[in-house]
């Protein structure tokens, strides 16, 4: 039994480090968190939630996440087959990146997708890992500002920029949408650094597993008991997306920690700017209404790069690990 162990183990880690195995895993991950984007702005449409309903819009992520907190839990039990629990002492900095990454993070990026367009959505999400790039300077002695850097934040956040350019470079900005998702970016960039921490004390699927459940819960606490009455009323379709929702969080934090386990995250986290990317076109070919503009194209290459220059043997991400992206 235990060689036949040993060797599924030798086998998973030959797949999880062939180097055409590794872009495949990486982009599949990438794409994963690019549906989202369409997947809740038509679950919007389905469960007919209005923008400005805040507390069916958290009870949503909430249900999302608590559902990918029990699989993953399941995974580490099963899967791996290793105890869930977590030190009494971790418990505080395990709930506080539960409030930072999950709570705080999607109570933004809900809120945020539901007022602006899943195309601009899945670009300004990617904040985020400039917003990363610009913390590891301060936070860590080993990991500055270059010119490499700079020139990558600078295409980012001029792609950023760019999306908030209506038709003739006027802003195209408000607060509840893009301001919502820029913010979104900031709280998880604080959430991965903290998680890095904690990472050195908690496995990191253990470490997922909890902030997830803790932070979903916090968000149904809040939203619960100022539901409206039928504010979420799931029909098949809506169902079908939330489950789906829940997975793709599961399955790509599971798959993406996997693969930093045994390579390079610098190698790794440029493909992440394929998840913009997805997010953009994926939108453009789910949602009614969204096209993809010469503006946003040029936004979208801008990101993109940006993604790939900070990201190319930055040290930034080693060992770190979280919810996702989305």
């Amino acid at each position: 039994m235990n060689s036949g162990l040993h060797r599924r183990k030798q086998g998973l880690e030959h797949y999880l480090t062939n180097k055409y195995w590794i872009i495949v895993n990486a982009l599949f991950c990438a794409v994963l968190w690019g549906s989202a984007f369409p997947v809740l702005k038509v679950s919007y449409v389905e469960l007919h939630i209005v923008a400005n309903d805040r507390y069916a819009i958290i009870v949503l992520a909430g249900i999302r996440f608590f559902l990918a907190s029990l699989i993953i839990f399941g995974l580490i039990v099963v899967g791996i087959h290793r105890s869930p629990r977590v030190e009494r002492k971790m418990l505080p900095q395990v709930f506080l990146l539960g409030l930072l990454q999950i709570s705080l993070q999607y109570f933004f990026f809900y809120n945020g997708l539901a007022h602006t367009t899943g195309m601009k959505g899945a670009i300004l999400s990617s904040a985020g890992i400039f917003f990363v790039v610009v913390l590891a300077h301060f936070v860590y002695a080993d990991d500055r500002l270059n010119w490499r850097k700079i020139i990558g934040l600078t295409a980012g956040f001029t792609g950023i920029i760019l999306i908030n350019s209506g038709k003739h470079l006027s802003l195209d900005f408000s607060w509840q949408g893009e301001g919502f998702m820029i913010l979104s970016g900031l709280v998880s960039a604080l959430g991965t650094i903290l998680s890095k921490r904690i990472s050195k004390e908690v496995h990191p699927f253990v470490m997922t597993a909890w902030q997830m459940l803790l932070g979903s819960l916090l968000l149904i606490a809040v939203g619960l008991p100022n539901l409206k009455p039928h504010a979420l009323v799931f029909t098949n379709k809506a169902l079908i997306l939330l489950v789906y929702s829940a997975f793709l969080s599961a399955i790509a934090f599971s798959l993406w920690n996997a693969i930093l386990k045994y390579n390079k995250a610098g190698k790794i986290s440029v493909y992440q700017f394929m998840t913009p990317v997805a997010g953009a076109v994926l939108s453009a070919l789910f949602i009614p209404g969204e096209r993809l503009s010469l503006n946003m194209f040029m936004a979208l290459c801008l990101v993109a790069l940006g993604v790939i220059i900070v990201n190319y043997q930055s040290k930034a991400l080693k060992k770190v690990s979280g919810a996702g992206p989305y």
